[in-house]
């Protein structure tokens, strides 16, 4: 077995959803959970098909996202593993339900606009998704500020009241 760890190349202010499903119809089904979660999305979708022709099967709604997506599918090549691009002002947090309630997925690895690097182990069968390094390691404990900022931030932004 042999260890190799894949960079997501995406520019800094995109988020992407990388996750884990076991059927061609996913893309598909995908496709309609975003579209229909969050109307006019942008996105990129690229999904690596594990067995039969085994190519990278792709959908979204805009050319240079759904680029991102194939790209960074096919140089992940672990089967089953499927990557969303969001584009511009778009976030998992409108979407991350939608997509956890498609049937056929099976665990999202991350969801992010951090720097993300997998984890990919690869044997004679394939190449699968061990895990992700998503972000940097804390630099310390938030303190009584830091917390007055993280309570002000999402109010300012309008995730609580």
């Amino acid at each position: 077995m042999e260890l190799h760890v894949v960079p997501i190349t995406r520019p800094d202010d995109l988020n992407i959803i990388l996750g884990q499903t076991h059927f061609i119809k996913s893309v598909e089904d995908l496709h309609e959970a975003l579209v229909t979660a969050v109307p006019g999305i942008r996105f990129g979708l690229a999904f690596c098909e594990a067995s039969g022709a085994r190519l990278v099967r792709w959908s979204g709604t805009d050319e240079g996202l759904i680029d991102l997506a194939r790209t960074n599918a096919l140089a992940l090549g672990a089967g089953h593993s499927f990557i969303i691009v969001l584009g511009t002002g778009y976030y998992p947090i409108n979407v991350l339900n939608a997509i956890k309630l498609v049937p056929e997925v099976c665990r999202i690895f991350c969801a992010t606009a951090n720097p993300v690097e997998v984890v990919i182990a690869e044997t004679a069968a394939g190449r699968g998704i061990l895990g992700v390094i998503d972000g940097a390691s804390p630099l310390g404990v938030e303190d009584e500020a830091g917390i007055a900022w993280r309570k002000g931030l999402l109010r300012t932004i309008g995730y609580k009241v």
